[in-house]
C-alpha cells in the first residue's frame, strides 16, 4: 500500500521540496493557498512518476481543514507523516511598534490553525504516524516580535505534543533547518547574499533522513 503524506505549506520553499522528495515512496497531500503553484508541483511531481493530491485550502478555514481530513480518512484511512511548514512571516518591527493586526495574523495562523490542525490530524496518525513541525532560531531575535513570539507559541504546542505521545505515538519531532533562499526568508532579509544559504533540496533532504 502506497504510503500518505499531508504537506501543508506545500506549494513552495522546504514545503515543495519535502513533497518532491517523498512523490517516489509516498502519496502526497499538498495544502497550500496558491493554486498555481500547487499545480506546478504536481506537474513536477508527475513528471518524477509520482501521485498527488492537491487542496488549495487556507489552513486557518476551520470548516476546510475539517473536511480535508475527514476526506483523508474516507479515503486512505489513515496517514503516515505530517509536515507542517505553513506559517505566517509578519513584517518586521520593533517591539513597541508591533501592528496589532499582523500579530492577530500571526497568531492565527501560526498558533491558532496549527493546535486545531493537530486536533485534526493526530487521529489520523493513529500510534505508528510521525509528524514534523519546524523551530527557528530566528524567533527570539530583535524585530521579528510578531513572528518570533508566534513561532514560540506553535513550538510550545509541539513539544507538548511530543512529550504527552512519547510512549504512545504518534512520532512528533522537531528539526531546524539550516538558513535557506526561500520567500520567506527574503521578506526577512531584503538584498541578503543568498550564495551561503542552503539548497532547499538538500535541507528537504536532511530533514527526511532524520525520520
Amino acid at each position: 500500500m502506497t504510503k500518505t503524506v499531508l504537506i501543508t505549506g506545500a506549494s513552495r520553499g522546504l514545503g515543495a521540496a519535502l513533497a518532491e522528495a517523498l512523490a517516489p515512496t509516498h502519496h502526497i497531500i499538498a495544502v497550500a493557498r496558491t493554486t498555481g503553484a500547487l499545480e506546478e508541483l504536481d506537474d513536477r511531481i508527475q513528471a518524477a512518476g509520482g501521485t498527488a493530491t492537491l487542496a488549495p485550502m487556507d489552513i486557518t478555514t476551520a470548516d476546510a481543514m475539517a473536511v480535508l481530513c475527514k476526506g483523508i480518512h474516507d479515503r486512505w484511512g489513515s496517514l503516515d507523516l505530517w509536515l507542517h511548514t505553513a506559517i505566517h512571516a509578519a513584517p518586521l518591527a520593533p517591539a513597541d511598534h508591533v501592528d496589532a493586526k499582523h500579530l492577530a495574523k500571526s497568531i492565527d495562523i501560526n498558533v491558532t490553525a496549527t493546535s486545531r490542525l493537530i486536533t485534526y490530524v493526530a487521529p489520523l496518525l493513529g500510534q505508528s504516524g510521525q509528524a514534523v513541525f519546524f523551530d527557528d532560531p530566528c524567533a527570539g531575535q530583535k524585530f521579528f516580535g510578531s513572528y518570533g513570539a508566534s513561532k514560540a507559541a506553535q513550538m510550545a504546542l509541539a513539544r507538548s505534543w511530543q512529550a504527552e505521545t512519547a510512549n504512545i505515538g504518534p512520532k512528533v519531532q522537531i528539526t531546524t533547518p539550516a538558513p535557506m533562499p526561500t520567500g520567506t526568508r527574503a521578506r526577512f532579509f531584503p538584498g541578503e547574499d543568498r550564495s551561503p544559504l542552503s539548497d532547499t533540496k538538500t535541507q528537504a533532504a536532511a530533514v527526511l533522513a532524520q525520520l
